[in-house]
C-alpha cells in the first residue's frame, strides 16, 4: 500500500521549507552582504572620526543594516576568488631561520652566566661561524667542564605531550676552549610548529589591520599558509603587507665601512644603510632590544615635517632600552629593520620612557604601512611565496554572469525534457530538482562553504545527474505498470526495486567526491563540496520528496493507469539488441583506442597548465584585435626563454573584448617568476596597446606543481581503488573488475583526447577526471544491479542472455540520464565562459565514453570473466537490502 506516515510527511516538508528559507538570502546577495557588513561595523562601536576615515556615516550603516529583515536568515555562500576577484597566495614559512635567531638571542644570557665565573673559565667570546648554532670560546681550557655545566644549566624542558623529559638545547665541547650550543631535534620540531602558528596569527593581524573583507588564512601542511583576500587589486598588494618580515632590532654600532665584504669580527655583522647607498654599518649581532618588545607604533611627522614612525616598548623593553642609553651617551646605535639600517642616531641622553621615533626617507604611505607592520608584530621567519594568483573583479563578475546563464539554460532544458518524457511525473521531478538546488545553497550557506567556478560546474552537473534517481524510479514504475496489479502496486514496486541501484550508484560517486575533497585544494575542493552535497540532496529529493508528491497526487486522483499519454522516448520499449554479437569487436576497438591514447601521450605528452608546469600565466584583455606576432615581438627583448601566447576565443565576448593568455616559465635559479619580470612583461605588452588590462595573474612554483601532479595521480588511483573495494563487497569480484576495466578505459581515453588535441591540462581537469570516474560507475552500477536481480530471477538463462536482457531493460534509463546530463553540460560549455571550457569538455567527453563503456566494456568484461557465485538463493526482499525504506 502507498502510505506515508503523517510525521514523515511533516519532516519532509520541514526540511524543504528550511532549505528554501536558508537559500533565499543568496538570491539577494548584495543586500544581505551590505547588511551583514554594516552590523559588524556597528558592533565595533567606531568613533565618528573612524567612520569618516572609511567614508561611512552612522546613519548610513543603520540604513544598510536594516535593509535585510532581522527575522530572516542572513547566512551566505562565500564566493571564491574566481567569482569575486582578489588574490590568493601560498606561502612557505622559512622555519630554519628561527634557529639562528634563537641562538643569537641566547648569547647575552650565555655570556653573563659564564662571565660570572671568569676566574674559572677566563674571558668569553662569541666565535659563531655556522648558522643555527652558538659557538663560545673561553680562554681557560681547564674551566671547560664548568663552562659546560653552566651552559647546560640554561636548558629548559620542552612543554609538549610527545617530548616529556627532553630539553630545548644541547651543549657539546668541540675543542679544549670551544663549546657549541644547538637546538635539539625535539625543540626544532616544537619551534617549527610555534613559528608557523605565530606567522599565521601575524599574517591575520596584518591583513585585518587593512580592513579587508572576509580574508581566509589557513595553515596547509607543516610549514605553509594559504592566504585568500577578496577584493584587492593584485597579489602584490597583499605581498607588500604580509611579505615584509618587519624584524626590528636596536643594535650597538661598532663602526662604518664602504666595503660590503668587510670582516666584521667575532659576534658582529655588516648591514647596509637604507638611505645612504654604499654605506655599511658594522653592528653587534645581538640586539639590545627587538621588535618583540614593541606594544605600539604609529605614523607621525618629525621636527622637519617629514613622515616618520613612533614606537613604544613594554616594561621589559623600556628598561633594557633605558639602561643601554644611560650607559652609552654619545655613542651611535642602529635601528635595523629587515637587515637594513633605517637610521643610526647618536644617543644624546638617557631615554627612560621606552619610546622613540624612527626617521628616514619615507613617504606617508610607507610610514603608515611600516606602523601597521610593527603593530602587528614581526614575522618570526621569512615567507617564500610558492604560488600566487590575482583575479580581477571584472573577470569574477563575468564568471558569475556566465555561470548563472548556464545554470538557467540548463535548468530550462532539463525541465522541458522531463515534462515531455514523463508528463505529470516529470513535473514532480522538476519540483524536486528546484528544491534540490535550494538545498545545496542552503547547506553551503550553513557550513560557510565557498562557491567557485568549478563549484558552479558541480551544481550544473548535479542538475543533469539529479534527475537520474527519478529516471530510475519512473522507468521502473513504467516497467512494473505492465505486470503489477494496479497502479498503486506499480508505484510501490518501482520505488522498492529502484532503491538499491540509486543507493549503490550514488555511493560510488560520493566516494570520488570525498577523495577529491581530501586531496584537492582551492577550486577543486569547492567542486568536490558541491558535488558531494548535490549527491546527498539528490537522493533525499528523489527518495523522499518526489515519492511524497506522487503519493499525494495518487491519493487525490486515484488513476486507473499510469503513463497512458504519448511521451518523448529516446529508446523504444522492449528493445532486444544483441550487444554481445560483436563483443570481441567492441573490446578490440576499445583496446585500439586505449593504445592510441597511450601512444599520443608518450609521443607528445599533455599540454600542462600552470598548475602542473610551474611559472606564471597572465590573462590580457584589450580593445584592439590581438596580433600574437606583435605580442611576441614586444616580449623578445626581455629574453624570457619560452613564452606561450594563446588567443582566447569565446562566443560570449563582446567586440571590444580581445583576450589572450601569456605563459612564462620561471627563470633559472628562481622558484617563481619575479614580480619585476611580471611588471616588465606588462609594460612591454602595454607598448602594443596602452589600454591593455590584466584581469588575472597566476604564479605557481615548481615545488607546488610537482606536488600537484603527485596528488592528482594519488587521487585517481585512490578513487579507482575505493570503488573497486565497494563494488567487490556489494556484488562480486568479477563485477568489480568489470567496473574498473570501464574506469581505466574512460580515464585513458580522456587523457588521450587531451593529449591529441593539446587542450590545456590543469588541476580542474583532475576534478573532471574523477567526476568521469563517478559518472561511469553510476552507469555501470545501475546495469550491474539489474544483472544481479536478473541472475536470481532467470536461473535457466545463460550469463550472456542475462547481460543482454539487463542492458536492454536499463537502456532507456541510460540514455535518459546521459541526455539530461549532456543538456546541462553543453549549456555550460557554450555559455559558461572560456575559463572552464576545458573542464566542461572533459565532462562531456566523459559522459559519452562513460555511457559507451558501461554498456560494452564493463559488461563484456563480466561476460569474459563469468560469474562464479551461486545465485540460486532468492533475495530476501524484492528491492534488496534497502527495500524497507518507505519514505
Amino acid at each position: 500500500m502507498l502510505k506515508i506516515d503523517l510525521w514523515k510527511r511533516l519532516a519532509i516538508w520541514l526540511v524543504v521549507l528550511a532549505g528554501i528559507l536558508f537559500a533565499i538570502p543568496n538570491g539577494f546577495y548584495g543586500t544581505v552582504e551590505r547588511s551583514n557588513d554594516a552590523e559588524a561595523l556597528i558592533a565595533q562601536n567606531l568613533t565618528a572620526a573612524e567612520l569618516e576615515a572609511r567614508g561611512l556615516t552612522r546613519d548610513g550603516l543603520q540604513a544598510d543594516a536594516a535593509a535585510w529583515p532581522s527575522f530572516l536568515p542572513d547566512n551566505l555562500v562565500n564566493l571564491g576568488l574566481d567569482l569575486r576577484g582578489g588574490a590568493q597566495l601560498l606561502a612557505e614559512v622559512q622555519v630554519d631561520e628561527v634557529y639562528e635567531t634563537r641562538m643569537r638571542a641566547m648569547w647575552p644570557e650565555v655570556r653573563d652566566v659564564l662571565a660570572a665565573e671568569r676566574d674559572v673559565v677566563g674571558f668569553v667570546t662569541d666565535v659563531s661561524d655556522t648558522e643555527g648554532e652558538l659557538r663560545v670560546r673561553i680562554s681557560e681550557p681547564a674551566g671547560m667542564s664548568r663552562a659546560l655545566e653552566l651552559a647546560r644549566g640554561l636548558a629548559q624542558p620542552i612543554v609538549s605531550v610527545t617530548t616529556v623529559g627532553q630539553n630545548d638545547i644541547e651543549v657539546q665541547a668541540v675543542s679544549d676552549t670551544d663549546l657549541v650550543i644547538r637546538l635539539t631535534e625535539a625543540e626544532k620540531l616544537a619551534t617549527d610548529d610555534r613559528t608557523v602558528r605565530q606567522a599565521l596569527e601575524i599574517v591575520r593581524r596584518r591583513i585585518d589591520e587593512t580592513g579587508t573583507r572576509e580574508p581566509s588564512i589557513q595553515r596547509q601542511g607543516a610549514d605553509r599558509i594559504l592566504i585568500q583576500v577578496p577584493g584587492v587589486g593584485s597579489a602584490q598588494e597583499v605581498k607588500d603587507i604580509i611579505g615584509t618580515t618587519a624584524q626590528l632590532g636596536f643594535h650597538p654600532v661598532v663602526g662604518t665601512t664602504g666595503n660590503p665584504d668587510e670582516r666584521p669580527g667575532p659576534g658582529n655583522m655588516v648591514i647596509p644603510s637604507l638611505d645612504q647607498p654604499g654605506l655599511y654599518y658594522v653592528v653587534e649581532r645581538s640586539p639590545v632590544v627587538t621588535g618583540e618588545a614593541l606594544v605600539d607604533s604609529q605614523p607621525t611627522f618629525d621636527q622637519n615635517n617629514r613622515p616618520a614612525v613612533t614606537f613604544r616598548f613594554n616594561a621589559s623593553g623600556a628598561r633594557k632600552f633605558g639602561d643601554y642609553t644611560a650607559e652609552n651617551i654619545g655613542s651611535p646605535f642602529a635601528i635595523v629593520l629587515d637587515d637594513e639600517v633605517v637610521s643610526a642616531p647618536t644617543i644624546q641622553s638617557h631615554i627612560p620612557g621606552g619610546s622613540g621615533i624612527i626617521t628616514g626617507q619615507f613617504t606617508v604611505q610607507e610610514s603608515t604601512q611600516l606602523a601597521v607592520l610593527l603593530r602587528a608584530g614581526a614575522l618570526p621567519a621569512e615567507l617564500n611565496f610558492l604560488q600566487e594568483q590575482t583575479i580581477g573583479p571584472d573577470l569574477g563578475q563575468d564568471s558569475i554572469n556566465a555561470g548563472a546563464i548556464a545554470c538557467v539554460v540548463a535548468f530550462v532544458l532539463v525541465l522541458i525534457y522531463m515534462v515531455l518524457s514523463y508528463g505529470l511525473f516529470g513535473v514532480f521531478a522538476n519540483v524536486a530538482l528546484l528544491v534540490n538546488v535550494a538545498l545545496i545553497f542552503a547547506l553551503l550557506s550553513l557550513i560557510g562553504g565557498t562557491l567557485t567556478l568549478p563549484g558552479i560546474a558541480g551544481i550544473v552537473l548535479t542538475i543533469g545527474m539529479a534527475v537520474d534517481a527519478n529516471v530510475l524510479v519512473f522507468e521502473r514504475i513504467r516497467e512494473e505498470s505492465k505486470t503489477a496489479k494496479g497502479p498503486a502496486r506499480a508505484i510501490e514496486l518501482g520505488y522498492e526495486k529502484a532503491l538499491s541501484a540509486i543507493i549503490d550508484a550514488n555511493i560510488t560517486t560520493f566516494i570520488t567526491a570525498v577523495i577529491l575533497f581530501a586531496l584537492g585544494a582551492g577550486p577543486v575542493r569547492g567542486f568536490a563540496i558541491t558535488l558531494g552535497l548535490g549527491i546527498v540532496t539528490s537522493v533525499f529529493t528523489a527518495i523522499f520528496l518526489t515519492r511524497l508528491l506522487v503519493v499525494i497526487w495518487f491519493e487525490r486522483k486515484r488513476p486507473r493507469a499510469l503513463f497512458t499519454g504519448r511521451y518523448l522516448k529516446l529508446v523504444k520499449s522492449d528493445t532486444a539488441f544483441d550487444f554481445f554479437k560483436r563483443a570481441k569487436l567492441w573490446l578490440g576497438a576499445s583496446a585500439v583506442l586505449v593504445v592510441v591514447a597511450i601512444g599520443s601521450f608518450a609521443m607528445q605528452g599533455l599540454n600542462y597548465g600552470i598548475d602542473f608546469q610551474g611559472g606564471t600565466t597572465l590573462r590580457t584583455q584589450s580593445t584592439q584585435s590581438i596580433d600574437i606576432a606583435d605580442y611576441r615581438a614586444a616580449l623578445t627583448p626581455l629574453d624570457l626563454g619560452e613564452v606561450a601566447i594563446t588567443e582566447v576565443f569565446d562566443p560570449t565576448f563582446g567586440p571590444d573584448e580581445n583576450v589572450a593568455t601569456v605563459a612564462l616559465q620561471a627563470q633559472d635559479g628562481e622558484e617563481a617568476v619575479t614580480n619585476e619580470t611580471i611588471q616588465a612583461v606588462q609594460d612591454a605588452l602595454r607598448s602594443v596597446d596602452p589600454e591593455m588590462t590584466f584581469p588575472a595573474v597566476e604564479s605557481v612554483g615548481p615545488t607546488v606543481s610537482g606536488e600537484l601532479i603527485q596528488a592528482a595521480v594519488i587521487a585517481v588511483v585512490l578513487a579507482i581503488g575505493a570503488v573497486l573495494i565497494y563494488i567487490w563487497l556489494r556484488f562480486e569480484w568479477q563485477f568489480a573488475l568489470g567496473a574498473v576495466a570501464a574506469l581505466v578505459h574512460d580515464v585513458f581515453l580522456t587523457i588521450g583526447i587531451f593529449s591529441e588535441l593539446q587542450i590545456r591540462f590543469d588541476l580542474a581537469i583532475i576534478a573532471a577526471l574523477l567526476t568521469i570516474v563517478g559518472y561511469s560507475l553510476n552507469d555501470t552500477v545501475v546495469v550491474f544491479d539489474r544483472v544481479r536481480e536478473n541472475l536470481r530471477k532467470y536461473k535457466a538463462k545463460s550469463l550472456k542472455e542475462v547481460l543482454n536482457l539487463s542492458i536492454n531493460e536499463t537502456l532507456s534509463r541510460t540514455f535518459m540520464t546521459s541526455f539530461t546530463t549532456l543538456l546541462a553540460l553543453v549549456a555550460l560549455y557554450v555559455l559558461g565562459g572560456d575559463v572552464i571550457r576545458g573542464f566542461v569538455f572533459a565532462m562531456i567527453w566523459g559522459v559519452v565514453v562513460g555511457t559507451y563503456s558501461s554498456i560494452f566494456v564493463a559488461s563484456t568484461t563480466l561476460l569474459v570473466l563469468g560469474v562464479k557465485r551461486d545465485w540460486s538463493k532468492e533475495a530476501k526482499k524484492v528491492g534488496g537490502q534497502f527495500a524497507d525504506i518507505d519514505a
